[in-house]
């Protein structure tokens, strides 16, 4: 199975290094680096010429979406999915025109990151398997790009007993939680519970935050939604 090179391009390096684990989890994809400023990401996909970029628009030197304009410009065949807190419909709007693969509003679900990752994969490899097109092929591909992340979720099996003994745990009364508590607590895989987790994100119950403890890796903190 062929894997794809990524740069991920943000300035929080805490986050950059929970994106790389999470993507190098998944299996086809190797992280060439990260870069935390625009120059470093143009010299970087210079070197190493990844398959796709995952860019953040707010950087200490610039706006990614800057960089996206410029890989345009420059041609070639390496894919953005923005990872961003740019909610402004200016900055989305011109990503879409400039041919983002997708774009992911901070904080970030990470099944929803996810979706977008499987689609990309699906999407290359549908190019790769054919030298010539069919309308079903070319519908195939538009699909792919464009498909709402929410429908190729559902398709995942979230059940609901298992989404309701989840959702039970923040209603009797926890304030927060951690994929690792939820797990221990229900006697469930992290996977597992990571799944439902962000789930109950996307459909808003609950909210997610990163948490940088004084050692280790960050952590993602689960809260119902309107808690204080």
């Amino acid at each position: 199975m062929q894997t794809y090179d990524v740069l991920i391009v943000e300035d929080e390096v805490r986050l950059a290094e929970l994106h790389a684990d999470f993507i190098r989890g998944l299996g086809r994809f190797n992280v060439t680096g990260i870069a935390g400023t625009l120059a470093d990401a143009r010299r970087m996909i210079e070197a190493s010429k990844p398959r796709l970029v995952l860019l953040d628009n707010y950087l200490p030197d610039g706006n990614g979406i800057d960089l996206l304009e410029y890989l345009v410009a420059q041609g070639g065949e390496v894919r953005v999915i923005f990872v961003t807190a740019a909610s402004e419909m200016e900055t989305c709007s011109k990503a879409i025109a400039c041919g983002a693969f997708d774009y992911i509003i901070k904080p970030v679900s990470y099944d929803r990151l996810k979706a977008a990752l499987e689609r990309f994969c699906r999407f290359v490899d549908s190019q790769q398997g054919s030298e010539k097109v069919d309308q079903r092929l070319v519908d195939q591909l538009y699909n792919l790009q464009s498909k709402p992340a929410s429908e190729e979720r559902r398709t995942k099996g979230i059940e609901e007993f298992t989404l309701g003994r989840v959702k039970e745990v923040f209603l009797s009364g926890s304030q927060s939680e951690t994929t690792d508590s939820v797990a221990r607590i229900l006697g469930i895989s992290k996977t597992t519970a990571r799944r439902y987790l962000e789930f109950c994100v996307e459909i808003q119950f609950l909210t997610a935050e990163i948490v940088y403890g004084k050692v280790g890796r960050p952590e993602r903190v689960y809260r119902r939604f309107g808690a204080e």
